[in-house]
């Protein structure tokens, strides 16, 4: 009898955990809350890139995040973030614009999302992007107390095999 109790409690926390993943990913009753702040923070993230902002572009950032580059290189934490994109945007980054191709959002629970996304630099005034800029990065954003915060970014060069 404890063995089919336990079998039964077993079975009813799996499936609460399994509807509490799948309410994660629909955003129901929240009025796509969560999406909206993923786009509030990527709005935040370009307007900093074009102003060329390391603190601000950082601000969204865990305290001890990771940010890795398109060509490899390791930022830690969000100062180490801060630092590290002042110094792309002062030395090699030249007044350009973010542009999102597309954005794919996975909810792996109810406080974090994967989000796939595919980009490109912009030279002003140009709005057509560069074939040496298009890029792909994933996102893991992680929720606490109510607030969505960017966990690690990993950016990769969109090339194509020869």
């Amino acid at each position: 009898m404890a063995k089919k109790w336990l079998v039964v409690v077993l079975g009813a926390v799996l499936m609460a955990g399994a509807a509490s993943v799948a309410d994660a990913g629909s955003d129901s009753g929240s009025g796509g809350g969560d999406r909206a702040a993923f786009e509030r923070i990527l709005r935040e993230q370009q307007d900093a890139w074009y102003r060329e902002d390391g603190a601000a572009f950082a601000r969204h950032f865990t305290e001890n995040a990771d940010l890795v580059t398109f060509n490899g290189d390791h930022l830690r934490t969000r100062q180490g973030i801060a630092e590290g994109m002042q110094y792309y945007f002062d030395k090699y980054i030249d007044h350009t614009k973010l542009k999102t191709l597309s954005s794919d959002v996975r909810f792996t629970g109810p406080s974090m999302a994967i989000i796939v996304r595919t980009a490109c630099q912009l030279v002003p005034p140009s709005t057509e992007c560069r074939a040496d800029s298009l890029s792909r990065n994933t996102n893991v954003m992680v929720k606490r107390d109510g607030r969505w915060w960017q966990e690690s970014f990993q950016n990769t060069r969109v090339v194509a095999l020869p």
